[in-house]
């Protein structure tokens, strides 16, 4: 469990740099559309050697029977990566990540909430305070009240 939870750490620690990495990449080429598409690129090539190297079975009969809304995670990926890397010059790097740890928080309370795609998991008072504290914190570090 505890390189779970340092490998977590990490991944978080690495997305603002991501955000970073592509907007200047965006500001050094065609823009941030271009480089979100060049960030998955990248990362397609990555993980297909990765796979490949994994030594996989392909059961092609096995992908005809997944439902069309299992493909969506890539769209979701897209969304994320993109709207990073147009808002990051904006907002900064502890703004965009605080806003969408919150949004995250949120939406997860819902997912598990409602049992979508996995076991149901209420909404209890603990895990409502622990939403506020996220909010509490993303205001802290964002301060929509102050003019930039």
């Amino acid at each position: 469990m505890k390189s779970a939870i340092a490998l977590a750490l990490l991944i978080g620690m690495l997305l603002p740099l991501q955000a970073l990495i592509n907007a200047s990449l965006g500001k050094q080429t065609t823009g941030p559309l271009f480089a979100s598409l060049a960030s998955f690129v990248v990362g397609g090539v990555v993980l297909a050697v990765w796979w490949l190297a994994s030594k996989p079975s392909l059961d092609l009969a096995a992908l005809g029977r997944v439902p069309w809304w299992a493909w969506t995670g890539g769209l979701i990926g897209a969304v994320y990566v993109a709207a990073a890397t147009m808002l990051i010059p904006r907002m900064g790097a502890a703004a965009l990540i605080c806003l969408v740890v919150f949004g995250q928080v949120a939406g997860s309370l819902l997912l598990d909430h409602f049992g979508v795609l996995h076991a149901r998991q209420p909404i209890d008072g603990l895990r409502v305070f622990g939403a506020l504290l996220v909010i509490a914190g993303a205001l802290l570090v964002v301060r929509p009240w102050q003019q930039a």
